[in-house]
């Protein structure tokens, strides 16, 4: 009898033959649905966040409107520089001239500082929309210019500009 042959470890061809081989395929169909899975759940992500960064931005723009709004509920002012809206010619105005010292010219007429919120009154009752223009001197004190806007507010006038030179 003869001696059977053992096979060499070493020796690739044998090994293969007699079935003891490695197995070199590797499966990638789980590998495959892992990044499926991961796929899907980055772009439902992505749409969540998404949705929260325009909510953000919907509530900033609902926040800054609330704040414009608050602005224009107070005084209306046109601020004196060289983009300021122009005055409605068509409406009515009440141009006031404030000189540093003496009394406030109404119209062309001084007007003693007693008498101003009767001429005030009287301009609301010729036109509620009166507008009121108040031009006056660099060196008249900003606190008689805020006095006279909070009488002429009392009195119903609401529409208050201040009156400047062009080339702002």
């Amino acid at each position: 009898m003869g001696a059977a042959r053992q096979p060499d470890p070493g020796d690739g061809d044998l090994a293969d033959e007699a079935g003891g081989g490695l197995f070199a395929e590797i499966n990638i169909t789980p590998l495959t649905d892992v990044f499926l899975v991961m796929v899907v759940i980055f772009m439902v992500s992505a749409l969540a966040v998404q949705s929260e960064a325009e909510k953000q931005k919907q509530d900033v723009a609902e926040e800054r409107e609330k704040v414009e709004d608050e602005k224009k509920s107070g005084l209306k002012v046109t601020l004196p520089s060289g983009a300021a809206k122009e005055l409605d010619i068509t409406k009515q105005s009440l141009i006031l001239v404030i000189p540093v010292s003496g009394d406030v010219v109404v119209d062309g007429t001084p007007v003693p500082d007693d008498k101003l919120d009767n001429a005030f009154r009287a301009a609301f009752l010729k036109d509620t929309q009166m507008q009121v223009v108040l031009q006056a001197d660099k060196g008249v004190q900003h606190g008689r210019v805020v006095n006279l806007m909070e009488r002429a507010k009392r009195a119903g006038l609401t529409r208050l500009a201040i009156g400047t030179t062009s080339g702002g």
